[in-house]
């Protein structure tokens, strides 16, 4: 009879590291080095809708309906590419595949490696995986066209397998969970995560979200709804502000419990103190945000943390630049953040840099959080020139980020919201990292240094090469024998 007692039990409130950050967005964006290089820079990478993602013809009988208000978006370059023969897909099977499962596969894997581990490491162990998606565009595509639905079409097509394809790929062996709870769906994975974390279900695990526009219909219908800017700019708590426009994208975080991370000396971004979810409930609409809740979801996630919310200075907000949205959340913001602060609670949202990534909205917001922890600065937000009048900044104690900004003096926590236009909202508590000693630095001999770099065929090869050489170019100061030491060993 098997031992029933290593059933081991953790504490409910025990830290979550962040160990590993993977990503692919906007403006060329699949690392974090270049994450932060465009936030720092104060990168708009929203642009004009590409020629290869929807045709004219569809755009000009969007515009007869009255639904195209604008042609720009946060697009990625491309959606196509896939190395399936590595994953060892049959090509078949690869092109039923919506190209989010695709994408939300390989930035998984960058995850892990990004965590220095390699990926054959996590086979077996009790890694979960929990994935925010939110459109399913990509069957569109056969409409009128039976012969086109294939054998492998149902399961490519379905979000909730993203996260099982991450595990089977993978050979995980945690809980695979997909979570659609709209723009919400990506912190919510993340709040999933950490609970299994701490429960003991999952000893490491991956979570974030997946976003891509491929057929115009679903811009047609947000723009119909109201939520579009007519210029595709995303002003958070401005004045002018009047929506966004959509983003597409993917981000994904690798965690473990503070004491797995700190025993195996792992790198951590940042900490996870406390989460919380919640929902509005029944408010002037379905649609309509809720004051109420999201003041509740903000107290609740810092009272799981342990942590008093005057403490806190930055929270990255879900900042769609909606003018009932700002408004409402501003309120909470004030009313949770705002008594017994020494000095004004900063706030920002990536939106006004990538569009609204929609379910992979709030895990690229704790990226940027948590990056912004990690290296103590905080990076503007964007199109920001006349504070909305309807938000009394001064009495809320709150003050949009313009200009990249040291930390204010003492520990560093921040805050990442996220809301889903159901009703569903979630709330995420960071900190930073404790300090550990650095391992002592390998002697500098000037020599060349042999970098590994592998690839399923000669394509593949090269364009892991090139991703090498842009990493490096980005992040001069980085120690060639510690990346050929993380090649040799992931």
């Amino acid at each position: 009879m098997s031992d029933l007692t290593d059933a081991r039990t953790y504490g409910r409130h025990e830290p979550v590291a962040i160990v590993g950050i993977g990503c692919r967005l906007p403006a060329r964006i699949e690392n974090p080095t270049g994450l932060w290089q465009a936030l720092l820079d104060g990168v708009d990478a929203v642009r004009q809708v590409p020629d290869d993602r929807w045709n004219v013809t569809a755009w000009a009988a969007a515009e007869a309906s009255g639904g195209a208000a604008n042609r720009r978006g946060g697009f990625l370059d491309d959606v196509a590419g896939f190395d399936a023969e590595h994953f060892g897909i049959p090509p078949a099977e690869a092109r039923q595949m919506d190209p989010q499962q695709r994408i939300a596969l390989e930035v998984a894997c960058a995850a892990v490696e990004d965590a220095r581990r390699s990926t054959a490491s996590l086979a077996g162990t009790r890694t979960g995986v929990f994935m925010g998606a939110m459109w399913q565009e990509y069957p569109l595509f056969t409409q009128g066209a039976a012969e086109a639905i294939h054998a492998h079409s149902a399961i490519g097509w379905d979000n909730s397998v993203i996260p099982s394809r991450i595990a089977y790929a993978l050979g995980l062996r945690g809980p695979a969970m997909g979570v659609a709870t709209a723009s919400s769906s990506s912190l919510v994975a993340v709040h999933l995560a950490v609970q299994s974390l701490r429960s003991g279900e999952s000893d490491f695990a991956l979570a974030g979200g997946v976003n891509l526009m491929l057929h115009p219909n679903t811009s047609v219908a947000m723009t119909k709804l109201g939520t579009q800017s007519p210029d595709g700019l995303c002003r958070a708590f401005d004045a002018d502000g009047d929506g966004y426009a959509r983003g597409e994208g993917c981000a994904v975080v690798a965690l473990r419990r503070l004491s797995d991370a700190l025993a195996d000396g792992d790198r951590v971004y940042a900490l996870v103190h406390g989460s919380a979810v919640n929902n509005d409930g029944a408010t002037d609409g379905l649609t309509a945000p809720g004051h109420e809740a999201q003041t509740e979801v903000l107290r609740s996630a810092w009272e799981n943390a342990g942590v008093a919310p005057s403490s806190v200075a930055y929270v990255e907000a879900h900042g769609t630049g909606t003018p009932l949205g700002d408004v409402t959340e501003a309120g909470a913001l004030g009313t949770v953040f705002g008594p017994g602060r020494p000095a004004p609670l900063r706030i920002g949202s990536a939106k006004t840099n990538f569009g609204h990534l929609e379910a992979a909205a709030g895990v690229l917001g704790l990226v940027k959080a948590a990056l912004a922890v990690h290296h103590g600065v905080l990076p503007p937000s964007l199109h920001f020139r006349t504070p909305n009048p309807r938000i009394d900044f001064s009495a809320e104690r709150l003050d949009v980020v313009t200009e990249a900004a040291a930390w204010p003096d003492g520990p560093r926590f921040a805050g990442v919201s996220s809301f889903g236009y159901g009703g569903t909202n979630a709330h995420v508590a960071l900190g930073e990292a404790p300090g550990s000693p650095s391992a002592p630095a390998a002697p500098d001999e000037g020599g060349p240094v042999c970098l590994a770099v592998s690839g399923t065929n000669p394509d593949a090869l090269a364009r892991n090469a090139a991703r090498l050489a842009e990493h490096l170019g980005q992040a001069p100061g980085t120690s060639l024998s510690d990346v050929a030491h993380a090649l040799a060993t992931t």
